[in-house]
């Protein structure tokens, strides 16, 4: 491993004392590694059941594992079905402390790559509304794929920055997460390019755009609502001070205690300017304590008061005639599609008002009411597919959001079967069948669509995502 930067050790070593000697120890210890189940696909009793992996419950989370070092689930088939997201133990903590209903309205502000969205919509169970934000375009497009594979269809993408959310949303989601940009000290062990990356002036930029987002995201929260903030560091300016500064200019927000005190250590009050007793209600996660990286966490409700909520802006029609033929063909393409190959589903999306057209791009969205008009969405809800000459190409992001008993037909293989690794390389597999969309499954959960056609499945696996 690099070396540490000599102002990080300084500090550590003032801030933790007789500890500090474990606490550098543990920088020569592989990093933990480990993956939370997804229950939108499968529940924790069959997936120990069928995992390949020897596998370690993580404490803090009912769907948290840890693997083996020398494992590698992410070249297995159930990773590509979206059956599971890889994840270290300790970032699984932020999600799982926000405590998300079924139904409830969600927003994960700064949600690249995904795994915490993945885990606050697995919250939802399919039920109420979770837009997942972030502000770099690059890592957008990668945390939509992320939405898709693991089959969210309660889902919205955006790309733009909080204050452009806050214009558009006040006082909007019952729970928000805030797992903020930080200098990530805690991921020095994991990540050890992360080291070269660090600076006391990072530090202190990272507080400064922390204060603005979170300033973004009280805005956003509805009275009585709940926030969460994190980060991967273990600079008190990034942790106890940037809550103590948030609350100082936010009286309206206590914080609230958080559980496992077995594994977590308290907020440090004497951390912040001026000290701030209630940080003790805040967490640390210690890497020579505990089987994870460094993260800490905190959990602050705002109060109820008497003006009541701002409604949902209602989405504006801009459609002139042609647009509006458009979509209304466009909903009758899926309608046939769904009728003659996902009967199971065909009358599961009613409302007309649901289904948004961009292009010859079919979507259905979890909030038709909601405005978006203006924002940069990298992804509008559950994509359907794409609409050719009035018939519906199936989009992959269906595949992976449908049960295999929706569909007609299905092209079913076993982990280990040979050919489910030639249908991931992308080949075409000889195949007797009915002839129509097929979807191919593995061990009953669909990885994505073929095309059955005299005796001959077409592979229809994105070519993005082929094995090599």
């Amino acid at each position: 491993m690099r070396s540490l930067p000599t102002a990080f050790v300084e500090r550590m070593k003032t801030l933790l004392k007789d500890e500090y000697a474990a606490f550098a120890a543990g920088f020569d210890r592989p990093p933990s590694q480990g993956l939370r189940i997804n229950p939108l696909k499968i529940d924790r009793e069959r997936f120990v059941q069928l995992s390949p992996f020897a596998l370690e419950p993580v404490p803090w989370c009912p769907e948290g594992f840890r693997y083996a070092e020398g494992e590698r689930p992410g070249k297995h088939p159930y990773h590509a079905a979206g059956l599971y997201y890889l994840q270290e133990p300790s970032a699984m903590s932020p999600a799982e402390a926000l405590q998300v209903q079924p139904g409830e309205t969600v927003l994960d502000l700064c949600a690249a790559p995904g795994g915490k969205t993945t885990q606050l919509a697995a919250a939802l169970r399919g039920q109420g509304l979770l837009i997942a934000n972030e502000i770099h375009p690059v890592r957008a497009k990668a945390l939509s794929e992320n939405v898709e594979r693991l089959g969210i269809a309660n889902a919205i993408v955006t790309n733009e920055t909080p204050e452009r959310l806050a214009e558009r949303f006040p006082r909007f989601f019952d729970r928000i997460l805030v797992d903020a940009p930080c200098s990530g000290e805690g991921m020095f062990r994991k990540l050890p390019e992360a080291i070269d990356d660090w600076s006391p002036e990072k530090v202190a930029e990272c507080h400064r755009i922390q204060q603005e987002i979170l300033d973004a995201a009280a805005a956003m929260l509805k009275p009585g609502g709940t926030l969460v903030y994190s980060t991967c560091t273990f600079a008190p300016l990034e942790n106890e001070q940037s809550i103590a500064s948030f609350l100082a200019r936010h009286p309206e927000f206590a914080l609230t205690p958080l559980p496992h005190p077995e594994w977590f250590a308290p907020g440090v009050p004497e951390w912040a300017e001026p000290p701030l007793p209630e940080l003790t209600h805040s967490a640390r996660l210690w890497p020579h304590r505990l089987d994870g990286e460094g993260h800490y966490l905190a959990k602050l409700c705002k109060q109820a008061d008497d003006e009541g909520n701002a409604p949902s802006r209602r989405r504006r029609e801009k459609r002139g005639k042609t647009a509006a033929a458009g979509r209304k063909e466009a909903i009758g393409a899926w309608r046939t599609f769904a009728a003659q190959s996902l009967p199971g589903i065909a009358e599961q999306f009613i409302d007309d008002a649901a289904f948004l057209l961009f292009g010859d791009q079919l979507y259905v969205t979890p909030a038709p009411d909601l405005d978006l008009d203006g924002l940069k969405v990298v992804r509008a809800g559950l994509h359907l597919g794409t609409v050719k000459k009035n018939r519906l190409e199936p989009a992959h992001a269906l595949a992976l959001a449908v049960p295999q008993a929706a569909a007609a037909r299905t092209a079913a293989f076993a982990a280990d079967d040979p050919e489910l690794v030639r249908y991931l390389k992308g080949e075409a597999l000889a195949r007797d069948g009915e002839n129509g969309w097929t979807l191919v499954t593995v061990d009953g959960f669909p990885l994505g669509w073929g095309k059955q056609a005299d005796g001959q499945l077409k592979n229809h696996y994105p070519k993005g995502l082929r094995w090599l």
